[in-house]
């Protein structure tokens, strides 16, 4: 297999080195997952301290902690790297959660929930998306982009296009006072960089989702973040909103990292929300699409979602990965005009920003991906074979 990136180090976010980063490899001379740290140059096994990723982030310090624990084993970070991007063997990077759900928010910047609308009114046929974006955008689309979600000017948008007869069930969960949080896929489902992701062999109309992720501890205290993709069947859900578990929650349809950067003196909350992201995908047709995306724009604050999806009213005890939701929403015409996007087979899909790095995969169907085999039981019987619990 050839590698997904000329030059594996552009995984790495631009300030790798004094960056606190996370991370899960399968060694495959223990023949499951370990719990590392980037220090020095190496990926360094810290499993003996945290045998999982969620005993990590359970510490008052995270960052600390991971600084500070004591390697069992380490690997050339340059040779991790390669083997996790398909160009050699050893140890590999997985997504960097594990007993964590898989959480997301939806509709959280006006250009995505203009596209969700424009997906329901074609009723996920892709052919009508360009005449019926027309008439939303024309309706509904610069009026929305300054209106504060839950506040009373967005409750008088909604009484003008309730009025109008322009309402959607997208736009009460990006006007309203509730956002949406869903499922996005089980725990320890989700691939890491490097690895195929899936769209469902039926789909005809699909995309890619570039997102930041935060890493919510149990007790609701965000400690970290990554990159993930949030793959969607838009097809599926333009049928009706109700079918958004299979739209989203299908083998090898949720991508996350390279690492969790965690929180520490040099990088928190508020560089989350100046984050600018990109995305580009390349296809084996030559194709070529380039985006780009600001956390500047998100209509909820990263605080706010987390608040909505734990506290009082929900619980995670092993915590939670939160995708905060997308501004982009690929329009480009790809296989005819006015079909808009959508992903071919072995198209490369790389999710970067500077202070996180670059989240590389290649699509494949969801049914030819590796089958997800390693459960919560299988990783517990695991550690403990290896004397990894105490």
């Amino acid at each position: 297999m050839t590698t997904l990136l000329d030059d594996p180090s552009a995984v790495l976010p631009a300030d790798w080195s004094a960056a606190t980063l996370v991370g899960r490899v399968h060694r495959p001379d223990e023949g499951g997952p370990s719990t590392v740290v980037v220090r020095d140059g190496e990926v360094v096994d810290i499993t003996d301290s945290a045998p999982t990723l969620t005993d990590l982030l359970a510490h008052d310090d995270p960052a600390e902690a991971a600084r500070s624990a004591p390697g069992r084993a380490r690997w050339p970070l340059a040779d991790v790297l390669a083997a996790s991007l398909g160009s050699g063997p050893g140890p590999h990077l997985l997504a960097p959660a594990d007993l964590q759900v898989l959480k997301a928010a939806g509709v959280t910047f006006v250009t995505s929930m203009v596209e969700r609308v424009i997906e329901e009114r074609a009723g996920g046929d892709a052919a009508r998306a360009e005449t019926v974006r027309a008439v939303v955008e024309q309706a509904i689309g610069g009026a929305l982009a300054s209106v504060v979600p839950g506040s009373a000017e967005a409750e008088k948008v909604k009484q003008v296009l309730l009025r109008d007869g322009l309402w959607s069930q997208y736009l009460e969960v990006g006007l309203g006072p509730d956002p949406e949080i869903f499922t996005k896929a089980p725990v320890l489902a989700a691939v890491g960089t490097g690895a195929e992701v899936g769209v469902a062999e039926m789909s005809t109309w699909n995309n890619p989702e570039p997102e930041v992720v935060l890493a919510i501890r149990g007790d609701g205290r965000i400690v970290g973040a990554t990159l993930g993709n949030d793959v969607n069947l838009r097809d599926v859900e333009g049928r009706s909103a109700l079918l958004l578990p299979k739209a989203k929650d299908n083998n090898a349809s949720a991508a996350l990292g390279p690492f969790l950067r965690l929180f520490d003196g040099g990088f928190g909350l508020d560089d989350v929300r100046a984050m600018d992201v990109r995305l580009h995908v390349v296809g084996t047709d030559g194709f070529v699409l380039d985006g780009h995306s600001t956390m500047r724009e998100i209509s909820r604050d990263p605080v706010d979602l987390a608040r909505a999806a734990i506290g009082r009213h929900h619980q995670y005890p092993d915590g939670l990965f939160l995708y905060t939701g997308t501004l982009f929403a690929p329009t480009e015409d790809r296989d005819a005009p006015g079909a808009g996007f959508t992903h071919h087979l072995g198209d490369v899909v790389r999710i970067s920003t500077p202070q996180l790095g670059t989240l590389v995969n290649r699509v494949a169907h969801a049914e030819s991906c590796p089958e997800w085999t390693f459960g919560i039981r299988d990783l517990m019987t695991n550690l403990l074979n290896r004397g990894l619990l105490r």
